[in-house]
């Protein structure tokens, strides 16, 4: 079921499939809530599956012109979902630049969370990951970074984009992924504003939250990433006191790339460890 919800930023449209303990997916820049699709389809029998689409890029109506585009003002919005729709006892799961954002939820909005789930993500020193640092120079010079996010019209702008993080790519899923921000200026605007606040001073700052967390958590990595270090999917496990689940024949999108083993691992999780209120 698809629902718009208001928020101080603007409307967002949120995705709810299914019925059992909630999970809550976040996703990262240049994608939207298909980046879990096939993730829900194996998880919506036996869990409440919310997917956000974020001003990241993707997303098909911009947000007000003032809005608070900042990873704390992302942060707020995958928060106000959360009370909107008066979850409770929410898993959150997060991949890519989502899992940044899911680490400052568990900073500043904690309370409607039961878990967490980080799959390979921006974190620490790393937000944004060398590999993506020069992307986030367009959110600085906005009339270039307007002018290459049009680009995304042509095949290989977009294959150029994508094949680094995902693995087994799909072009109609890819060409959906674009088209807001080649066709609307404000979408472009949108995302730009997010680039120009990315930091890792915020990462770094929530990394003693994620120690103070006490809730169960779980860190799900791929093997060999292109972008994120593995290193650093260690050292929040460890600052999660979380088990680490290496996974072999991915990129960093995970949940694209290998749907069935992410499930699994979700669905043992959530199962074994996560309490949920009766």
């Amino acid at each position: 079921m698809e629902q718009r919800i208001e928020l101080p930023q603007g409307n967002v449209r949120v995705y709810d499939e299914g019925e059992g303990p909630v999970l809550v997916f976040v996703h990262g820049l240049l994608v939207d809530h298909t980046l879990w699709e096939l993730v829900v389809a194996r998880l919506s029998d036996r869990h409440r599956c919310i997917a956000i689409d974020l001003p990241l890029g993707a997303h098909r109506e911009a947000m007000r012109a003032d809005a608070d585009l900042t990873p704390p003002g992302i942060a707020a919005m995958v928060a106000g979902v959360m009370d909107a729709l008066d979850l409770r006892d929410v898993v959150l799961v997060g991949n890519d630049t989502g899992g940044a954002i899911c680490q400052l939820v568990v900073a500043s909005h904690p309370e409607r969370l039961a878990g967490l789930v980080l799959t390979t993500c921006d974190a620490y020193e790393h937000f944004p990951p060398p590999a993506v640092k020069p992307f986030t120079w367009l959110g600085n010079a906005p009339r270039i970074g307007d002018a290459l996010l049009r680009l995304g019209r042509f095949g290989p702008v977009r294959t150029a984009l994508i094949a680094p993080v995902n693995k087994r790519r799909s072009d109609e899923r890819i060409k959906a992924w674009v088209e807001p921000g080649v066709t609307s200026a404000d979408v472009r605007r949108d995302v730009l504003r997010f680039l120009a606040a990315i930091d890792a001073k915020y990462t770094v700052a929530a990394a003693s939250a994620l120690k103070a967390f006490g809730r169960p958590a779980l860190v799900v990595w791929s093997k060999g990433d292109r972008v994120f270090p593995l290193k650093d999917g260690k050292r929040l496990a460890a600052d999660l006191s979380a088990p680490l689940e290496v996974i072999d024949d991915t990129r960093t999108f995970i949940p694209l790339d290998q749907p069935e083993r992410l499930s699994e691992l979700i669905a043992g999780f959530v199962a074994e460890r996560v309490v949920v209120a009766a």
